[in-house]
């Protein structure tokens, strides 16, 4: 583990919080705009609509709010460097496979507890980590000497266009100038690349493509996978189609009937710890709208990893999972 600063940075950047909070909006965010020279000669990054300047060295101590962080600072080669993780959706694994014994905060942080931590980056799978509640402002973070980092396909907007592959495998090379090793974020890219292009999608029997649908969670209605986020860009690339893409959103909530009457031919199913893919089996088999659905009848399920669920570096292996296992499956 990388040296600690010295303990008089904690004082310190407690101190500066109360200045920054009377600063309030008059405070000028660091890199001033897109393009402008940051540490090292890099241009700033815009991150969520907030301008990141890159780490001139590599990042030292950071937290990791969210499984996908916590797994993209271990795939840039920081494993090392993470001080504490937050919400993470399961066991976190290191660069060779083993679980990492890294200290993890209840509930989302807050920032004084985040700060007493003295992390040079936070980054977080959700832009409401920065809320003021939770870690707080990100400009005044960079100020205090702290890095921030967003996935963006986790960005706050209402004008998000459909996820793609050259956004995603570009935000993890961003990610890694960010925290001070761009060529790490170079090369995860480029691996990520070349993993997705060595993939074999499903053929399509008689011409048409199999059918799929996403089902992230939900008991009341399921909450399953639209057209324009994470799950239609994986059930795309392993050349299914998802039942619900013409809907122009990341996700959608249904009604059992509408989950019913789109009767797919695959399953995706999502496991998680509060809402396992067992559970959602067992709601799916237990219902009489979808209980008669050749899917289920059939258990022409798939299940990933919530992780691998989102866009992150989890999203090729998830490819991976789903072509290989409809692969095996009887459709014809």
């Amino acid at each position: 583990m990388p040296a600690s600063r010295p303990s008089s940075a904690r004082p310190l950047a407690l101190a500066a919080i109360g200045m920054l909070l009377l600063a309030g909006c008059t405070a000028q965010p660091q890199g001033a705009a897109t393009g402008a020279a940051g540490a090292g000669g890099a241009s700033a990054i815009d991150d969520c609509g907030v301008e990141v300047t890159p780490m001139a060295q590599p990042a030292e101590r950071i937290v990791a709010i969210k499984s996908t962080a916590a797994e993209l600072v271990v795939a840039l080669g920081l494993e090392q460097a993470l001080v504490s993780t937050a919400f993470l959706d399961g066991p976190l694994a290191g660069a060779d496979g083993t679980e990492l014994d890294v200290p993890t905060i209840d509930g989302m942080p807050a920032r004084e507890p985040v700060l007493e931590l003295e992390p040079d980056a936070v980054v977080a799978g959700w832009e409401s980590a920065f809320a003021p509640e939770a870690v707080g402002d990100r400009e005044q973070l960079q100020q205090l000497g702290v890095q921030t980092w967003v996935s963006p396909a986790a960005c706050w907007s209402t004008d998000v266009p459909p996820l793609t592959w050259d956004a995603l495998l570009g935000e993890l090379a961003d990610a890694g100038a960010a925290l001070g090793v761009p060529e790490a974020g170079a090369a995860l890219a480029e691996e990520q690349r070349a993993a997705l292009e060595a993939i074999e999608p499903v053929e399509a029997a008689g011409g048409a493509a199999p059918t799929a649908l996403w089902y992230s969670s939900g008991e009341d209605a399921p909450y399953v996978g639209a057209g324009s986020g994470a799950p239609q860009l994986v059930l795309e690339s392993a050349g299914l189609t998802n039942v619900e893409a013409g809907i122009d959103e990341t996700w959608t909530t249904l009604s059992w009937e509408a989950l019913a009457a789109s009767d797919p031919d695959v399953i995706v199913l999502v496991d998680a710890p509060w809402h396992t893919a067992a559970s959602k089996i067992e709601r799916l088999r237990s219902n009489p709208a979808t209980a008669q659905l050749a899917a289920v009848r059939e258990e022409r399920f798939v299940t990933l990893p919530f992780p691998d669920a989102e866009a992150g570096v989890g999203s090729v292996s998830a490819v991976q999972t789903v072509a290989d296992a409809v692969r095996e499956m009887d459709l014809g």
